[in-house]
């Protein structure tokens, strides 16, 4: 009878006394392990006659996917718009500090810049697994420089842009490279936006709507070119009109390509959007919502000033404005909090509030089927929760990466 061996030397884990979210269902089963993957245990007992090596008790605890944030400013200090010596310490700082908040992968957001902050920071970006050092990181979300003056939010306007002649050339020359870059937001009514939205889409790399002042055909046409997200859905664009619902409209558009989802953020941290607004966005298109906290440097910090790119902000409680100014500019909020508000608020299911954390921004980058749920061979990459959404414990590929202790919980 062939033994574990015959497959593999890996230990084998085997979480017990658990509620795994599965096939959008809390269900009563065991989690097993192996090589940084997700077991089959059918397999497992009948093709290897294996079993578990090490056995954990969940104490009746949930595990759920790994959160992703894909809009992230900074936190703790550190801003990745602004190019410094140290870029490099700061990313892993953050990637090492969002453990706690159950972010296991997150795409670094840069905010509007000039064209010399994206060539210095971009190239320190990299594409890399999470792990004990921290969160993975999926590519760079860049938001603006090409957006709107209207709708400019917290983005300094001396550095907007709009696209020329050349326009998907001029956006190269902007950003300097796209090798490490996920998600770009740019205002879809900008000229010549249709030819740059089918350049990135066809370098694998998502567009999203936001910063805009777009009708919704314009929006729509930008979707048929292959935009599929839209940025913080009600803050910076035109606010829903029964007779143009702007980009809004997206939710419920029958224009949208057969076959194609659009997906959109939420910063659901109370502040930036009103629980009603969260719950109509959610009743009118729940599988497309996508959790993001867009926190600054000054999460997980005190209040005081501290910065977002070129500007310097102020934090009020959990209110962030540019300062002197009551323009919202990102938030403080992590994406555990996130979680919990848009459950509280929606009164949705706790499945569905942890699916728009995981499962909708893996399946908006197309990386569904190694993250985002915890399907058989797909990553290790989860969450232990109490029955109130609070993290316990935080794993990448099968390795525990951070725990709360005794104290705190």
């Amino acid at each position: 009878m062939p033994s574990n061996k015959s497959v593999s030397d890996a230990p084998i884990v085997q979480l017990t006394n658990c509620r795994i979210l599965r096939s959008h269902q809390l269900q009563r089963e065991d989690l097993w392990v192996r090589e940084g993957k997700i077991l089959n245990p059918e397999k497992l007992f009948f093709d290897e006659k294996g079993s578990a090596d090490i056995q954990l008790d969940c104490k009746d605890s949930i595990i759920a996917p790994g959160f992703i944030d894909v809009q992230i400013n900074g936190g703790f200090g550190v801003d990745f718009s602004l190019a410094t010596d140290d870029f490099k310490s700061g990313i892993d700082l953050v990637s090492q500090k969002i453990l706690s908040h159950g972010v296991t992968s997150f795409c670094p957001t840069l905010v509007t810049s000039p064209p010399s902050v994206y060539h210095q920071v971009l190239p320190q970006i990299s594409i890399r697994n999470g792990g004990a050092h921290g969160a993975g990181i999926l590519g760079a979300h860049l938001e603006g420089p090409f957006i709107s003056k209207e709708k400019k939010g917290a983005h300094p306007e001396h550095c907007l842009r709009t696209f020329e002649a050349g326009a998907f050339q001029d956006l190269l020359a902007t950003y300097g490279s796209l090798d490490c870059v996920r998600i770009v937001t740019l205002a879809p009514e900008m000229k010549r936006s249709s030819e740059v939205i089918r350049e990135l889409t066809k370098r694998g790399i998502c567009v999203s709507l936001g910063h805009s002042v777009a009708n919704l055909s314009q929006a729509e046409e930008a979707v048929q070119h292959g935009a599929t997200f839209i940025t913080h859905l009600f803050n910076a664009m035109l606010p829903f009109h029964h007779r143009d619902p702007g980009i809004v409209g997206l939710l419920t558009s029958d224009k949208i390509p057969a076959g194609r989802r659009v997906f959109y953020g939420m910063i659901s941290d109370g502040i930036h959007t009103n629980p009603a607004a969260l719950r109509i966005a959610h009743r009118a298109h729940p599988k497309g919502l996508v959790l993001v906290t867009d926190a600054i440097a000054g999460m997980g910090l005190a209040p005081g000033r501290h910065t977002l790119g070129q500007q310097v902000v102020e934090i009020d409680g959990l209110n962030t404005y540019i300062a002197g100014t009551k323009t919202l500019s990102g938030s403080v909020a992590t994406m555990d909090t996130c979680v919990r508000h848009f459950q509280e608020a929606t009164g949705c299911s706790v499945e569905t509030a942890l699916e728009a954390a995981s499962l909708h921004p893996a399946q908006l980058l197309g990386i569904e089927h190694k993250k985002g749920t915890l399907n058989y061979d797909s990553d290790a990459d989860f969450l232990m929760l109490n029955d109130g959404l609070y993290v316990q414990a935080t794993y990448i590929a099968g390795e525990e990466v951070w725990r709360q202790d005794a104290l705190g919980m």
